[in-house]
């Protein structure tokens, strides 16, 4: 037996009666709120100081290290950290080191490879936050080296390798939490709840932001210099190789590599949409340009609701929607709810407190620590996250087509769109392929 596989099932036998009763993917309707905070239990219930998590992190940049801060220490250490930048890679460990985040006595191994990383560290979990084009495939590594999964969002960079890794996931019985954490804030859960059983009636319009898409990586531009000690190959991943210009590691700007604020916000906005409709393992049947044009697009969902994503960006609620419905309105957003009349929201929960400006990952974090003890689903689990990037993705793929088109979201195609189907999966470069499920 291997120790990955012995630790999770020592982990499952001292998970709580009380644990083991709450379905991480459930939540009761009431006024107390339904996620119970690990402080909530009696000490004896928790992993011990002796057998804390074990946690590597694929990715060094930002978002990894906001995330490596949120870690609860009580029951989880990293011990390494993979990327294909090892100046980059340093930095990270030099800051976290000056933080205090590594004690004067602890050391971070660094590998130049998240597959080096899984077969060398004896790891439990795996922090996947890479570059949007890179995740899957390392979370799908991590995932066939016996680990669990936190992966950041973006989950997917199109829509085919979202179920594969769905398929992957499934077939292995892993746990994967998509970094989508307002599923674990209190204030997200209840309106969402609210929406979704219909306590405001009938939902009339959801009117969502214009989140930006991005630019396609221009043919002539000037190739430079390789930094020093970066595997620009393996940084390239899936996609084709291009030569060497510092532009290109502003990822997020290039259709090559992701799906602009559409994907990065709006994989938040539009999570929350789902989540209210109750359209988790679902997506919306029609999608069309709207007719001002700017990149603003409307989808339609199987029971007629509408979503359109024509509120100004930067102004609207980025991390949610306002749903206009029978009884009222409701403004879903980050740890925050707007409502008209304001009574709609009278038993709301308080709102979870910040842990920095605008970040909240503790939770989230939590449930997924949770979830690897109990083998329940997570609050975003893999499926959860595949089919909310699928509809950004959507949106995308309709902005660049311009014009209406009609989606199977049970196969998973556009319906006999041999133009548009051409988007839904891309190819990939040899020796990055997705592994079979």
């Amino acid at each position: 037996m291997s120790q990955n596989t012995s630790r999770r099932r020592f982990l499952a036998q001292t998970t709580s009666s009380v644990l083991a009763a709450v379905a991480c993917d459930r939540f009761a309707f009431g006024d107390a709120p339904a996620i119970i905070p690990r402080t909530a239990l009696a000490s004896k219930d928790r992993v011990g100081a002796n057998d804390r998590i074990i946690v590597g992190f694929v990715g060094t940049g930002m978002r990894a290290r906001q995330l490596m801060e949120h870690i609860p220490r009580e029951r989880a250490q990293i011990v390494a950290v993979a990327e294909f930048w090892r100046q980059k890679m340093q930095d990270c460990i030099n800051e976290k080191k000056a933080s205090g985040l590594i004690g004067e006595n602890e050391t971070w191994n660094m590998y130049d490879s998240d597959v080096e990383l899984y077969e060398k560290e004896k790891l439990d979990a795996a922090f996947v936050v890479t570059q949007d084009h890179c995740r899957t495939l390392a979370a799908a590594h991590a995932i066939q080296a016996g680990l669990d999964v936190y992966a950041e969002k973006a989950l997917t960079s199109y829509i085919r390798e979202g179920r594969q890794l769905v398929n992957i996931v499934r077939k292995s019985k892993q746990i994967l939490q998509v970094g989508s954490q307002q599923r674990s804030m209190r204030l997200n859960e209840y309106g969402c709840r609210l929406i979704r059983e219909g306590k405001l009636g009938r939902v009339k319009l959801v009117q969502a932001c214009n989140y930006p898409f991005c630019n396609n990586i221009p043919a002539d531009y000037e190739e430079q210099p390789i930094p020093e000690g970066l595997n620009w190959d393996a940084w390239q991943g899936p996609t084709e190789y291009r030569k060497f210009n510092g532009m290109l590691l502003g990822w997020m700007g290039w259709r090559e590599y992701a799906g602009g604020e559409m994907t990065n916000w709006g994989a938040h906005g539009v999570d929350q949409i789902q989540w209210a409709l109750g359209a988790d393992e679902t997506g919306p049947v029609a999608t069309s340009p709207m007719p001002d044009g700017d990149g603003k697009v409307a989808i339609k969902y199987a029971n007629g609701v509408e979503v359109h994503f024509d509120l100004e960006y930067g102004k609207a609620p980025m991390g949610g929607a306002i749903f206009r419905c029978e009884g009222g309105s409701l403004e879903i957003n980050r740890n925050n709810l707007k409502a008209n009349p304001t009574s709609i929201i009278d038993g709301a929960p308080e709102p979870d407190p910040p842990e920095g400006p605008t970040w909240i990952a503790r939770p989230h974090i939590e449930n997924f620590f949770d979830c690897m003890a109990t083998r329940e689903r997570p609050h975003a689990d893999v499926e959860i996250g595949h089919r909310s990037i699928s509809v950004c993705h959507l949106v995308n793929i309709t902005r660049i087509l311009n014009r209406p088109l009609q989606w199977d979201p049970a196969k998973e195609q556009f319906v006999n769109d041999d133009e548009a189907n051409a988007y839904v999966d891309r190819p990939r470069r040899k020796g990055y392929e997705l592994p079979e499920a």
